[in-house]
């Protein structure tokens, strides 16, 4: 199993960067700022682009589900291995953003998490530090030989 955590951790991060860079483009396309809260930019947002938006969000969602299925062999591990390569893919997320423009500027800078079926937004701290307990989680179970 740890190799297959690897592969999906290292999965999960070149997925970040990819999604990353994507937002970069995004964000240069429709002149929103790197500083800017994407709070704010969300409201100014053409509403054509936010239904698009929503599509590559569950398009996301459905990859990541798609490869915890075919690599876990149980319900529960496809449940496990979905919510580790969710927790590098959101955690490497905002470090590729950070690499590439220097965004978020801090921990507090509010982000919109996820456009389905709302937005939600939040300090970016939040996601990182969900990410991070995730995969704290399950390191420590894999250790503690709860999960194998």
């Amino acid at each position: 199993m740890s190799l297959k955590l690897i592969l999906l951790a290292v999965f999960g991060i070149a997925m970040a960067h990819l999604e990353g860079v994507v937002v970069v483009y995004l964000r240069k396309a429709l002149g929103i700022l790197d500083t800017e809260s994407n709070n704010e930019a969300v409201k100014t947002f053409p509403k054509r682009y936010l239904q698009i938006e929503m599509t590559r969000e569950a398009a996301t969602i459905i990859m990541l589900l798609v490869i915890a299925y075919l690599v876990g062999t149980s319900w529960v591990e496809r449940g496990i291995f979905f919510l580790w390569t969710f927790a590098f893919w959101d955690l490497f997320y905002y470090v590729s953003l950070y690499i590439l423009i220097k965004w978020p500027p801090t921990f507090r800078t509010t982000d919109v998490l996820f456009l389905i079926p709302v937005p939600w937004i939040s300090p970016v701290w939040f996601p990182i530090a969900v990410s991070s307990v995730t995969i704290i989680v399950i390191v420590v179970l894999y250790i503690l030989n709860i999960l194998n």
